[in-house]
Order: C-alpha cells, then sequence, then structure tokens
C-alpha cells in the first residue's frame, strides 16, 4: 500500500511541476508575444493615447470656435442687412449734398 501511495505522491509531484513550468511557459510567451507588438506597433509609426487625446482637445476647441464664430458672422450679416434696408429709407428723407464732377467747388466749400 505504501508503494501505491509513494507513485501517486510520485505523480502529484510530477504533475505539480508541470503545471509550474507550463504557467512559467505561459508568462514567457506572453512576454514575447508583447515584445513583438509593442516593435511592431512602434515601426507602424502611430500616435500615443496621450497624443491623440491632446489632439483631440484641441480640434474640438477650434470646433467650438468656428461654431461660435459662425454665428457672430450671421448676426453681423442680419445687423448690416437691417442697416441696409434702413438706409434707403434714411437717404430719401434727406437731400444729399454731391459735389459737382466738373471741378468746381460747390458754395459751402472754400
Amino acid at each position: 500500500m505504501q508503494s501505491e501511495n509513494k507513485i501517486l505522491d510520485d505523480m502529484a509531484r510530477v504533475a505539480s511541476s508541470a503545471m509550474g513550468v507550463a504557467a512559467g511557459m505561459r508568462s514567457e510567451v506572453e512576454a514575447r508575444i508583447r515584445e513583438q507588438m509593442e516593435r511592431l506597433l512602434a515601426q507602424m509609426d502611430l500616435v500615443s493615447r496621450e497624443e491623440f487625446d491632446a489632439v483631440k482637445a484641441v480640434a474640438v476647441a477650434a470646433r467650438e470656435e468656428q461654431e461660435a464664430l459662425s454665428a457672430k458672422l450671421a448676426a453681423l450679416e442680419a445687423r448690416l442687412a437691417a442697416m441696409e434696408k434702413a438706409k434707403p429709407k434714411a437717404q430719401s428723407k434727406t437731400p444729399s449734398k454731391t459735389p459737382s464732377k466738373t471741378g468746381t467747388a460747390s458754395q459751402g466749400d472754400g
């Protein structure tokens, strides 16, 4: 009986050692794959996450500024259109004084 227990104990130790070796091999394989992926990504000339986030923030800020400027431009164009509509009415009420084109000065100049 003791011989059977000894064989089972030896088999358990061998299996335990094999599991330890397998776990070590797994971590080794993962490390090698990680190194290869990092090397591949470095050769691809990709941007880092920090650089991407920084450029994204700049793009968002530029977009917001562009939208604000577009709104301001639309308001100014509406104001200019309103002023141009009001301008002909104001000109029709007051007589215009234009200098003569003959080269002589008008009475008020002098």
